[in-house]
């Protein structure tokens, strides 16, 4: 960093330099535990002298994405990858060093699959700066490297292969509760949050035995796959389709090349139609639970929790190519079907459901809102349903309306936008979500309610009303220019999606 000073801070494992710019202190690829494929994280090993915190780590071997599209590339990783990923970042105030800052531990979207904590759009110095708290971003084992169940193929010494990345999360709250206060963090108040795949972590953490008592409040953004985890027996399944596909048996996978393995992911996911099936396991072990199903956990009842989504979050994937936002009505009704899983008489029915509650949209903004809710909203609110009929801490829900002007409003609101109001890192998203008085005024009002959540458990902010926690009435928090609490936002939507199964991670194949 051209023009940055240095600092030094000691923790448990030795001493780090870090960069301060403009009054933050920023360290950057600090290793928090090492790894060995398909083991659980083992502790980072002392080291002597001071080591530099100074450049960004490697995330885990993963796949690259099937399209790149520009206005996506403040969300894209930036560095290397490596088997050696597990690194964390920590942004904190200068002055955070004579108090006990909230820390505010990020986890990264791309499903279980890709992602890292590199993106330009997930740097904390914003966050730190303007939010007054410590921020961790941290890198995990994803994919087969992170959720390859091999326990039944290869006996107990891969117990806890199919969790290996959630376990490398909790070594890095692990980390965090040893070390943080090293960098002014409070490690007694820790809020735990995440967008989309991070989101699922979020809840799958609060369901994780290791992780309870390493965090106090718990946010959930945009999550499509939190209710359920993976059963055994269908992630024994998975683990013997690499087998088949890389052409080893099972006690020759940790051999095998990083480039053969991610091929031989690429044939299971191609056989499977598309979805891809690694995910934590509810191994009985490390995960006793699915999240949400039948109910909340209540190893984490006693957790304020945040949970919420954008209203149209497909489109940020129906924006790579202009022409899902020209469909006609039967192309829209046709993909309906196929996303939803129904027939084709149940996906008129549908269509003609949601045009009488947006009687303006076009069919593919109406095939929009029908996949979001689908695959998001739907399954974020049964998560809040079950766990305000819980007792213990409260639940806030809310909901994104703000509407992105760029590409002339045809991406209105979409997966992902909540990460830039919440990171201050408009400026960079401004390619998805354009620049502006509007974009910085929903930046303060949404960092702040964040902020205020991880400093006190209640999310309050300038501009905002008063946020009633969630109740059989459903209060929502609406995001937008002017923010407003609503009872039960798009009822009639709900409704009409309620009549069909939920979606769950299997049914990505059908995702257009």
């Amino acid at each position: 960093m051209s023009g940055s000073e240095h600092t030094i801070v000691e923790t448990a494992q030795g001493k780090l330099r870090g960069a301060v710019t403009d009054g933050i202190n920023v360290f950057k690829g600090i290793p928090y535990a090492r790894s060995a494929r398909f083991q659980p994280p083992q502790p980072e090993q002392p080291w002597s002298g001071t080591r530099d915190a100074l450049a960004l780590g490697p995330s885990t071997p993963q796949p690259k994405r099937t399209a790149e599209v520009s206005w996506w590339a403040w969300i894209g990783a930036r560095q290397p990858q490596s088997e050696d990923c597990l690194v964390l970042n920590v942004f904190a105030p200068a002055s955070a060093t004579e108090r006990k800052l909230p820390v505010m531990f990020y986890l990264h979207g791309g499903g279980f699959t890709t992602g890292s904590a590199s993106p330009a759009g997930v740097d904390g110095t914003e966050l730190a700066r303007r939010g007054d708290v410590v921020v961790v971003t941290i890198n995990h084992r994803l994919n087969l490297f992170g959720f390859l169940h091999l326990a039944e193929l290869c006996g107990p010494e891969y117990a806890d292969s199919g969790n290996a990345g959630m376990l490398d999360c909790v070594a890095a709250l692990q980390w965090v509760r040893q070390n943080i206060a090293a960098f002014g963090g409070d490690a007694g108040n820790v809020t735990i949050f995440g967008q989309s795949g991070g989101a699922s972590k979020v809840a799958v953490l609060m369901a994780m035995p290791a992780a309870h008592g390493l965090f106090h409040k718990a946010i959930i953004q945009s999550a499509s796959s939190l209710i359920r985890m993976v059963m055994p027996e269908q992630a024994t399944k998975t683990a013997k389709a690499l087998c088949d596909a890389a052409g080893v048996s099972a006690d020759k996978l940790a051999d095998a090349s990083v480039d053969a393995l991610l091929a031989a992911r690429l044939t299971v996911v191609a056989r499977a139609g598309g979805a891809d099936p690694w995910r934590p396991v509810m191994d009985g072990r490390s995960l006793p639970t699915h999240p949400f199903d039948p109910a909340a956990p209540t190893l984490s009842k006693d957790i304020p929790l945040m949970i919420g989504t954008a209203d149209t979050e497909q489109t940020f994937f129906l924006g790579a190519s202009d022409r899902n936002f020209s469909l006609d009505r039967g192309e829209s009704i046709a993909r309906i079907a196929r996303f939803v899983g129904i027939g084709d008489n149940e996906a008129v029915r549908l269509f003609e459901d949601y045009r009488a509650s947006h009687a303006d949209a076009s069919p593919s903004a109406i095939m929009a809102y029908v996949m979001s809710d689908q695959m998001y909203r739907r399954n974020d609110t049964l998560a809040a349903d079950r766990r305000s009929g819980q007792g213990g801490a409260p639940t806030y829900s809310y909901l994104i309306t703000w509407r992105s002007p760029v590409m002339g409003g045809k991406l209105m609101s979409p997966h992902t936008v909540c990460i830039p109001f919440v990171f201050g890192t408009t400026d960079v998203a401004a390619p998805m979500i354009g620049s502006g008085p509007a974009q910085q005024a929903l930046s303060a009002k949404m960092m702040g309610a964040w902020t205020s959540f991880a400093r006190t458990g209640v999310p309050e902010a300038a501009g905002l009303p008063a946020w009633t926690p969630y109740d059989d009435n459903r209060p929502t928090m609406i995001f937008d220019d002017e923010c407003r609490i609503e009872h039960d936002p798009r009822r009639a939507d709900r409704l009409a999606l309620e009549r069909y199964p939920l979606y769950t991670p299997e049914d990505s194949a059908r995702r257009d």
